[in-house]
């Protein structure tokens, strides 16, 4: 179910982009004739209102043939050719794709906070604390409520304490009751501060990581590093950050059974150029939460920004280290590992997944590579800059280029899938 959706999905994400260009292209008069889902041989096809409509084969992407748009054509004087239009409204319907993802991701993402979301969170339980804060908490309190709402979990609190400038905050430390008031400003210094108490069971396996290769699955629980015990998770990852070898030895806790495995340390921009071997703490409390719809709306909006900021953040570290390409691409076994993983937490975190991959969509289409979105939308600027089109020779040629710059990511993204789970099947 979850592959079919993902399938769907991906299908909804591309018929919408392309339908921002061809809504756009309708707007300024530019002249269709064709509108195509996927490329290859047709599935299925029709004509209407002088429009080649079809579906093809191979579900990797989609386009809309416009009057006048391949600069391999014979150039024509014909009105309705996008050649003929003016520079801004060819810039504003290369751009109009990439919009319509981003819209739609926005819908998606509001359309998953308003619905039931499934948290997963460590215990309100204090491991430690550091600063001004080790004066306020100690090791082992228990957060019991935040003005006098009962506390589930240790994220839970955090977010409560921002519902008021001043909060009174209930624990319990070594059976006693004590109250503390913490102001809504201090949270992002607390946040930092302190640490909840976490144990060094996995919670999920990042794909594409020394851990995926070999086959740590959730629930594993790391009882040692080198052969030293470790009892928690900040003591395992300290270990792991500050190791001085390129592999680590982990004894590994499967249903009652112990076993060692030897893993690579890999360091990349994903993890911020620490060593890690690819896991995500296991978070015992599950709950449910629910927004209102205007909060919805504003989360939505916060974090369909700040996800954009996120990935040209990483576009601009991944220009620096070109070298760390293969581990930041990935190609459609990585999407639907990635869909099933999320479609465990529930419905609405596959909708943020697919939310997530709609932008990914905009973002990769805006690239100023000729033959996508943002190589037309800049020939679109030179034009306005020069005060003509770019030479359609000159356009010819560096679409050429792009197209095969645009091939090589997509081998290079299959490439990376196939190796990764020829990888992981060797280490059986």
């Amino acid at each position: 179910m979850t592959l079919l959706l993902t399938i769907l999905a991906f299908g909804l994400m591309i018929f919408v982009h392309e339908l921002g260009h061809f809504l756009m292209a309708k707007a300024f008069g530019v002249g269709i004739e064709q509108f195509s889902i996927g490329f290859g041989k047709p599935i299925t096809q029709f004509t209407s209102h002088n429009v080649l409509w079809r579906i093809g084969w191979i579900p990797l992407g989609g386009y809309v043939k416009m009057k006048g748009e391949n600069p391999d054509e014979q150039e024509t004087t014909e009105k309705d050719a996008f050649s003929r239009k003016p520079w801004w409204q060819k810039a504003i319907i290369g751009f109009s794709g990439p919009c319509a993802n981003i819209i739609l991701t926005l819908i998606l993402f509001i359309f998953s906070f308003m619905m039931p979301i499934y948290i997963e969170d460590q215990l309100p339980v204090v491991y430690k604390a550091e600063g001004k804060w080790a004066q306020v908490f100690a090791p082992g309190d228990s957060i019991l409520s935040v003005n006098g709402k009962n506390i589930r979990g240790y994220s839970e609190f955090l977010q409560e304490l921002l519902s008021n400038p001043q909060n009174t905050v209930l624990l319990s430390r070594r059976g006693t009751k004590q109250t503390v008031i913490i102001s809504s400003s201090e949270v992002d210094s607390l946040a930092k501060s302190l640490y909840p108490y976490a144990d060094t069971r996995i919670g999920e396996v990042v794909p594409k990581t020394p851990a995926y290769h070999s086959k740590l699955e959730p629930g594993d629980r790391i009882v040692a590093i080198d052969s030293l015990p470790v009892s928690n998770w900040y003591e395992m990852r300290e270990i792991i950050v500050n190791s001085n070898k390129d592999e680590v030895l982990l004894t590994i806790e499967r249903n009652g059974q112990r076993f060692n495995k030897v893993l690579p340390l890999e360091s990349s921009i994903n993890t911020g150029g620490n060593k890690a071997i690819g896991i995500i703490q296991y978070q015992p409390v599950k709950y449910e939460r629910r927004y209102k719809p205007l909060e919805a709306i504003q989360l939505g909006a916060v974090n369909t920004v700040n996800f954009i900021i996120l990935n040209y953040q990483a576009l601009g570290k991944l220009v620096q280290k070109p070298q760390e390409l293969t581990k930041s691409v990935g190609g459609p076994v990585m999407i639907v590992s990635m869909s099933q993983s999320f479609g465990k937490k529930g419905f609405s975190s596959l909708l943020f997944f697919f939310g997530s991959i709609s932008l990914m969509l905009a973002i990769m289409n805006l690239l100023p590579i000729p033959v996508l979105d943002g190589g037309l939308i800049l020939f679109a600027i030179i034009e306005g800059i020069i005060r003509k089109p770019v030479p359609q020779k000159i356009q010819s040629i560096l679409q050429t280029i792009g197209f095969f710059i645009l091939i090589f990511l997509m081998v290079l993204a299959f490439y990376s899938d196939i190796a990764s789970e020829v990888l992981r099947f060797m280490n059986r």
